[in-house]
Order: C-alpha cells, then structure tokens, then sequence
C-alpha cells in the first residue's frame, strides 16, 4: 500500500511579494529549497494562516539568500505581502517505509525569512 505524507514544510514565512502579472508558481528563495529538500518545479501546497487559503501550486527557484516568498499567477490573489504561510511537499512511499520516514522540517525567521 502507498500513502502520501509530508515530505518537507517550511513552517512560518512571511510573502515577500505576490505578482498577478505572472503565469503562475511561487518562487522561494533556494537557500530555503535547499534546507527543506524541495526541488523546482515540485508541487506544494501553501497555506496562508492570515486567511486560511490553502494553495497548490509549483516551484520556482528564487535568489539565494534573499528571503524571496513571492506568490505568482491566480494565487497572488490569495495572499498579500506580510501574510504568514507555510509551505509543505508531500510525497507518495510505501506504508513502511512511511513509518520512518522523518521530514525535512525547517522553522525560518518570520521577519527575515532566514534560516537562524
């Protein structure tokens, strides 16, 4: 039997930016792919905690170090600049397997969205 369970989650970022003027996407800062294992263009899902959104879309690399959290397309419509999100990828694995797997959970600063 497979299952899906979090793979990687980003816990409390602040958007940067939100750009309706794009085809769609949220570009992270890769310092902070990196840290949680999340690769460009896998899927994840966002949840907005100022709004209760939740969002699935894709992911696009964004400059290292810069603390880019930029909603691009349809989902800058669901959040605004200074919004608090997480971001979590799942992933689909074997149901023993899934029972040791550990998460790469990342907890960045909410103000910078660096990793302290």
């Amino acid at each position: 039997m497979m299952i899906q369970v979090v793979k990687s989650k980003l816990h409390r970022l602040t958007v940067t930016e939100a750009n309706l003027n794009y085809i769609g996407s949220i570009t992270i800062d890769e310092d902070l792919m990196e840290a949680a294992n999340i690769i460009e263009g896998e899927k994840v899902q966002i949840v907005n905690n100022n709004n209760g959104e939740r969002i699935e879309t894709y992911v696009i690399k964004g400059l290292r170090g810069s603390g880019m959290i930029c909603l691009n397309g349809a989902a800058a419509r669901k959040v605004q600049p200074g919004d608090i999100i997480i971001i979590i990828a799942y992933a689909l694995m074997d149901f023993e397997e899934a029972k040791h797997f550990k998460p790469a959970i990342v907890f960045p600063d909410t103000a910078t969205n660096k990793i302290p």
